[in-house]
């Protein structure tokens, strides 16, 4: 694969001069790839980013270069079709057995790793993506019926340099700890500001009849609507703030319930 040089801001190169001197010089003449990323999440884990908080936003909403994966000959390939859908604003074409997942041609034909493999049963959230506009479980959505769909996954949120405004509120509300639900949490998310504009009743909504557009989500909408996105390190109510503060655009006050 050609990489391209990449062009550092100050904040990032103030960021990896302090914290990855040792990366500094492949980063400008390779590009930034996934392996500067995890590094950069065990130094958010650990707490070193607090003081280079530019830098750390505008590389984490920076496309991380993909190494190529080549083709699969038809011959490799049992029940072989070919699908060609877009992802993330671009279109991909790939091979791969027809009873392919979704999550599987996403993670393994086309490199976006973002996406991750929970219980592999659609019950825990952790692979949801965004397909023509509506919220699914990758895990249980076969890649060959989104054939000429529109995908986006966690690395197509951004746009350039500017995170989406609910991955910001993740960020400002600590939205998540070991991460590892955090794409499917967020994309979920979004997804769920959608049908928020479009009036769309859940569980919990005191009158389904009653087609409210643009619906300002209480906590209870927000739990129930989130309520297939598990998070096992339970920062429940920091997502919760973080959904209400991306819908209402007002700084909102996280609550706190302690037992007795």
């Amino acid at each position: 694969m050609t990489q391209n040089k990449t062009d550092l801001t100050p904040e990032e190169q103030r960021l990896f001069g302090d914290l990855m001197p040792e990366e500094l010089e492949e980063v400008l003449h390779s590009g930034f790839h996934r392996r500067h990323f995890l590094k950069l999440i065990g130094l958010a884990t650990a707490g070193l980013l607090a003081s280079h908080l530019i830098g750390a936003e505008q590389l984490f909403a920076r496309a991380i270069d993909i190494e190529e994966i080549p083709d699969l000959i038809p011959q490799a390939v049992e029940n072989g079709v070919n699908v060609s859908f877009k992802v993330n604003a671009s279109t991909r074409k790939v091979l791969v057995d027809s009873r392919m997942t979704l999550l599987d041609t996403l993670r393994e034909r086309i490199g976006l790793t973002g996406s991750k493999k929970g219980c592999d049963h659609g019950q825990c959230g952790a692979c949801t993506v965004i397909v023509d506009g509506n919220r699914v479980l990758s895990c249980l959505t076969l890649a060959a019926s989104c054939e000429g769909k529109s995908v986006i996954t966690i690395e197509g949120l951004a746009k350039g340099n500017e995170l989406n405004p609910m991955q910001n509120a993740f960020l400002k509300h600590d939205g998540f700890q070991c991460g590892f639900c955090t794409p499917g949490q967020i994309c979920s998310a979004v997804a769920l500001m959608k049908e928020a504009k479009e009036g769309q009743a859940s569980f919990v909504t005191t009158d389904i009849r009653d087609n409210q557009q643009k619906l300002m989500l209480s906590d209870e909408e927000i739990a129930e609507r989130m309520s297939g996105n598990i998070c096992r390190c339970g920062a429940y109510p920091n997502i919760v703030a973080a959904i209400k503060e991306a819908q209402t655009g007002k700084s909102i006050e996280q609550n706190w319930l302690y037992a007795d």
